[in-house]
C-alpha cells in the first residue's frame, strides 16, 4: 500500500518531462499524504491539482490505492478504466517492519529521476494503483504503486486504448533498480544513573 509519496520537481522540469506546453501547478509542499492535493495528469484535461484518494459511501476513508489485480472486479474501479492518469513522482514511502518498529523508507529510482504512477481519476480525486513488489524492495513491503516505464505513460493515458489493451502495463518496475533508503531510528537515550 501507498499511503504517503514525494513530488520534489521543479515546474520546467514537470513540463520538459512529460512534454507539457506550460508549467504544471504544483502542490504546496512535497511529500503528498492522503486527501492532499497532488499533481495529475491525464489524457484530456490541462494537468491540474487533485484530492488524493476517491470518496466512496460505503468507507469514511478515501481510497487512496486500488489493485492492479482486482480493477475489473470491483464496481467502485470499473466506470474509472477508461479515466487513466499519470501521477508524478520522485519517490513513494513504505514502512519495513522490524519487531514491534516499523523503519520509515524512501524509496526511488536509481537515477533519481521523476517518474509516473499509475492512476485513476472521477474527475475530482484521483487514486493510485499497486501490484506486487519489484524484486529489490520486496523485503521492505508485498506492494508498490505501479511505476509506468516511460515509453508506457503516453498509452496509459490515451483516452482512445481501451483498458484491456492497457492492462498488461500494471507490473512490478523493472526498467531500472529501485533505490531504499531507511531513517534511521534516533539513539536510544542513556538511562539515568540518578533515578
Amino acid at each position: 500500500m501507498c499511503s504517503r509519496f514525494e513530488i520534489d520537481a521543479r515546474q520546467g522540469d514537470l513540463a520538459e518531462r512529460f512534454g507539457l506546453a506550460d508549467p504544471p501547478p504544483l502542490p504546496g509542499a512535497p511529500e503528498m499524504r492522503p486527501t492532499d492535493r497532488a499533481l495529475i495528469i491525464d489524457g484530456g484535461a490541462n494537468p491540474r491539482l487533485l484530492s488524493w484518494g476517491l470518496a466512496v459511501e460505503w468507507d469514511a476513508k478515501p481510497l487512496i490505492n486500488a489493485r492492479a489485480e482486482t480493477l475489473t472486479k470491483k464496481k467502485t474501479f470499473r466506470p474509472l478504466l477508461e479515466n487513466r492518469c499519470l501521477v508524478p513522482a520522485t519517490a513513494y514511502f513504505e514502512w519495513r517492519k522490524d519487531g514491534p518498529a516499523r523503519r520509515k523508507n524512501r524509496i526511488g529510482t536509481e537515477s533519481r529521476g521523476v517518474f509516473a504512477f499509475a492512476g485513476l481519476t472521477d474527475g475530482d480525486r484521483f487514486t493510485i494503483i499497486t501490484c506486487p513488489p519489484a524484486a529489490d524492495i520486496a523485503h521492505i513491503h508485498d506492494r508498490m504503486p505501479v511505476i509506468l516505464e516511460r515509453r508506457a505513460e503516453t498509452l496509459w493515458i490515451d483516452r482512445g486504448t481501451a483498458f484491456e489493451k492497457v492492462a498488461g502495463l500494471l507490473v512490478p518496475f523493472c526498467a531500472e533498480p529501485l533505490r531504499a533508503e531507511e531513517e534511521t531510528p534516533p539513539p536510544v537515550g542513556q538511562p539515568d544513573l540518578f533515578s
